[in-house]
C-alpha cells in the first residue's frame, strides 16, 4: 500500500499588515514631495535690497549714510565746551578771560578752570618739578576736580591755585614774591561764590592778579 505524503497548509499572511505598509509609503512619499518649498514662502524668502533712492531724506538711514566715518584718530563728535576749557590756555587767552565779565553766570568757574589747568600743566616743566611743586599741583589737582558740576565750591580751587603759584614763585621767581603772596591772601578772603557785585569784584581781582603770575610763569 502507497504511503500518502500529507503537507501542512502554510497560513497566507494578513491584508492589514500590507495596508499599513502601503499607506506608511504613501504618506513618505507626499511629506517629501509635496511639502513647500522654503524659498516659495514669503516668510522666509531673503529680503531684496532696499534701493538708495528709496530712503526718505533727512531720515535717519540716510543721515547715517550722508556721514562719513571719522578719520582714524579723530574724535566722532565735536569737542565740548567742558573739554575745550580744561585744555591748558595761553597766558593771553587766560588775561582775557580773566579780564571779561565777571557779572557773568560761569564767569568764576570758567576762569578758575582756564587757570588751573593752565597751572597743572606748567608745573610739569622740567625745571618746576619738585618735590613741594608736584604736591601743590596734586593738591590743585583735586580741588579741581568736581568743577564741572554747577553746586560745587570754588574756594577750594582758589586757594589750591595760589598756593600753586606761590611754590612755583619760590622755585623760579623771587621777584614775584610780593605778587604771590597776595595772591594767597586773596584766595582765603574769597567766598567761593559770585552771587553779588562785590564777590565778583574779588573774584575777578584774584584771576587778574593770577594771570599775570601766569604770563610771567610762561617764561622760562
Amino acid at each position: 500500500m502507497a504511503d500518502i505524503n500529507i503537507q501542512r497548509k502554510k497560513n497566507a499572511p494578513s491584508p492589514w499588515w500590507l495596508v499599513l505598509l502601503a499607506a506608511l509609503v504613501v504618506a513618505a512619499s507626499a511629506y517629501f514631495f509635496l511639502r513647500p518649498d522654503p524659498v516659495d514662502d514669503p516668510a522666509l524668502a531673503p529680503l531684496p535690497p532696499v534701493p538708495a533712492d528709496s530712503i526718505a531724506p533727512g531720515s535717519p538711514a540716510d543721515q547715517a549714510r550722508a556721514t562719513p566715518p571719522p578719520a582714524d584718530g579723530a574724535p566722532g563728535v565735536a569737542e565740548s565746551e567742558t573739554e575745550a576749557e580744561i585744555m591748558p590756555a595761553t597766558p593771553d587767552a587766560l588775561a582775557d578771560q580773566a579780564a571779561s565779565n565777571a557779572a557773568a553766570p560761569d564767569y568764576a568757574r570758567r576762569t578758575l578752570r582756564m587757570l588751573a589747568a593752565t597751572l597743572i600743566n606748567l608745573a610739569d616743566r622740567n625745571d618746576l618739578r619738585t618735590p613741594a611743586v608736584l604736591e601743590q599741583r596734586d593738591n590743585l589737582t583735586s580741588a579741581t576736580s568736581r568743577l564741572d558740576e554747577p553746586t560745587a565750591p570754588l574756594r577750594a580751587g582758589f586757594v589750591a591755585a595760589a598756593s600753586l603759584m606761590r611754590v612755583i614763585q619760590q622755585k623760579a621767581y623771587p621777584e614775584l614774591e610780593g605778587t604771590a603772596n597776595d595772591l594767597v591772601q586773596q584766595a582765603n578772603q574769597l567766598s567761593g561764590r559770585n552771587t553779588t557785585a562785590a564777590e565778583q569784584q574779588q573774584n575777578q581781582q584774584f584771576l587778574t592778579t593770577a594771570a599775570k603770575a601766569v604770563r610771567t610763569f610762561s617764561q622760562p
